[in-house]
């Protein structure tokens, strides 16, 4: 299993049955036996279908709508995209079933704007980074912890019903759930005072990281 030194760039893609639905390039900030930490300044690289792209551009809710017909049906198509608007940390644990996210408003001091907890599965690590899968529930947590609110819930019913979420899935993130209320009503993990993620800034001597050429390829399975 291959380990990553800070600094390095590390892959997320989503995969969905064995076709890659999103590759997203992050600079190592730490890994450990706790979690891959993961940093994305704007400018990041990012392949992702284009429906989602189309969908920032124009704010069309008809655009995203198509988006998980496209995904059942393995029909959709990636273009290129740099992030941007808001600087992102990603803390991603061994064998969980979702991460935690800090967004931070670079207009505005660098300011810890929100947690977002992403269910997705467990990460599998490939050479160029980590493959998992986003299974579209998200939870929104205030950057004080005093307050959180389930996003995309809808869009996760939607799912289940097209067959992108299976039943297996849906008890995992059953479980899930309570897991991660958990660590927010505990302040722990990486909601911690000490955990470091909330006073992070991305390195401004480093260049913003870059997809590798074989990003679609590389430990495919």
């Amino acid at each position: 299993m291959r380990t990553f030194r800070p600094g390095e760039t590390a892959v997320r893609r989503d995969v969905f049955r064995r076709k890659v639905w999103s590759a997203h390039a992050l600079g190592v900030v730490e890994d450990s036996a706790a979690a891959l930490v993961l940093g994305c300044p704007p400018g990041a690289e990012v392949l992702a279908p284009t429906t989602w792209i189309e969908w920032l551009l124009t704010g069309d809710g008809a655009v995203r709508a198509r988006a998980l017909p496209d995904l059942a049906q393995g029909r959709w198509r990636l273009g290129r995209w740099s992030w941007r608007s808001t600087a992102h940390l990603q803390w991603v644990p061994p064998d969980t079933w979702f991460s935690v996210n800090a967004f931070y408003d670079v207009s505005d001091g660098h300011r810890l704007a929100h947690w977002y907890v992403n269910f997705q599965r467990p990460m599998r690590r490939t050479d160029i980074g980590f493959d998992t899968f986003d299974l579209l529930l998200d939870l929104v947590v205030a950057p004080d912890l005093s307050r959180w609110e389930w996003k995309d819930e809808d869009e996760y019913a939607h799912g289940r019903r097209l067959g992108v979420v299976g039943e297996a899935e849906h008890r995992a993130v059953e479980l899930a759930r309570g897991q991660a209320v958990a660590l927010i009503e505990e302040g722990a993990g990486p909601f911690a005072a000490g955990a470091g993620l909330r006073d992070w800034r991305p390195d401004a001597g480093r260049p913003a990281p870059a997809l590798p050429a074989d990003a679609l390829t590389a430990g495919l399975i």
